[in-house]
């Protein structure tokens, strides 16, 4: 499956091991990812895309603003975070 600006995804590897992200670009080999908590959308984690897993989910409203350079808030990264884990019941991880 492809990565694309907007997609949900989980991390599989690191210190943020087991946390949600949205992707915010991708370049070749990395993804660069916010949750608008720990990783915020000024200063994202450039991640390799190996260490993240795709879980078939798409934000169309942080998609288009992405695409079309409209300003997305912190507040509202994490807004539709919960809102996709919500609405498609995706069950948290357990981390240790």
């Amino acid at each position: 499956m492809e990565f694309l600006p907007g997609d949900l995804v989980l991390s599989t590897a690191g210190r943020d091991k087991g946390r949600y992200f949205i992707i915010i670009k991708v370049i070749e080999n990395f993804a660069f990812i916010c949750d608008g908590d720990l990783r915020r959308y000024e200063k994202p984690k450039k991640k390799k895309l190996k260490h993240l897993k795709h879980l078939g989910i798409s934000d169309a409203q942080i998609k288009e603003k992405i695409l079309c350079g409209q300003k997305i808030t912190n507040s509202e990264i994490r807004k539709r975070i919960a809102h996709m884990l919500e609405s498609d019941e995706i069950s948290s991880p357990k981390g240790g």
